[in-house]
């Protein structure tokens, strides 16, 4: 839990030339959550266009908001990581800065990841994006994707691709850290002996800015790291601690 003052939630956004589109999302964010004790987190991953410069002047106007700077690309996951690194709030929530993830549906997991019903096990709540905003290309990729890992790694979670996502700042920083990690966070929680909920959201049409993923680089860099989460899961020893 936080000390006195310190925000609650960290809202952690990772960035690669996203000018067009990140003003307005941190707008629905503030919107989203207001009443809460919260933080924004925008890590610019090595942005080439003015995505810093945007995020300079909403920050002058909304003092929650804080910029994290990569002097080049490192990708989404380390993005992730800087920012889960600088967040002060115990529970964070992350969602991609392209405006497809909704705002408007993190009160709802937020609220379902603090119903005391499911148990104190539950670290993360993941979005599952209904009606998807995509391609057919990458749709296909995407689902063809998802049921091979969930039937090599038995995570039953439909859709790990949403960014849309909250957990628990302790159990993500225990996790271990590897380049794309990002897309197997479920799994690594499950590992850790989390429970990972899932809740429907919404997916909305890219307004700006184009994907920084295509078909190739998701199939061949996911099936090595689907192959490293494996290994890491079969390595998995938790022993029963008691006094």
């Amino acid at each position: 839990m936080p000390a006195p003052g310190l925000p609650d939630i960290s809202v952690v956004i990772p960035a690669r030339d996203e000018a067009g589109a990140i003003a307005p999302l941190l707008a629905e964010i503030a919107a989203a959550l207001a009443g809460e004790h919260y933080e924004i987190i925008v890590v610019d991953d090595g942005s080439a266009d003015a995505t810093a410069a945007v995020i300079s002047e909403v920050a002058a106007v909304q003092p929650e908001l804080t910029l994290l700077r990569h002097r080049r690309s490192h990708g989404q996951s380390a993005a992730i990581r800087s920012g889960v690194d600088a967040a002060l709030g115990w529970i964070i929530v992350t969602l991609d800065a392209d405006g497809q993830n909704d705002p408007a549906d993190i009160p709802a997991l937020l609220a379902l990841y603090r119903d005391a019903a499911h148990g104190p096990d539950v670290r993360m709540v993941a979005g599952q994006r209904r009606r998807r905003n995509d391609s057919v290309v990458k749709r296909l990729s995407s689902r063809i994707a998802n049921r091979v890992r969930g039937a090599l790694l038995g995570d039953g979670i439909a859709d790990t691709g949403c960014g849309l996502k909250v957990f628990d700042r302790a159990t993500y920083l225990r996790l271990p850290y590897f380049d794309h990690m990002h897309r197997f966070l479920p799994a690594l929680v499950q590992r850790e002996g989390g429970v990972v909920l899932t809740h429907p959201v919404n997916h909305r049409p890219r307004s700006a800015g184009r994907s920084k993923y295509g078909t190739w680089n998701r199939l061949w860099v996911g099936l090595i790291d689907l192959a490293g989460v494996m290994w890491l899961k079969s390595r998995m020893s938790r022993p029963e601690v008691h006094s």
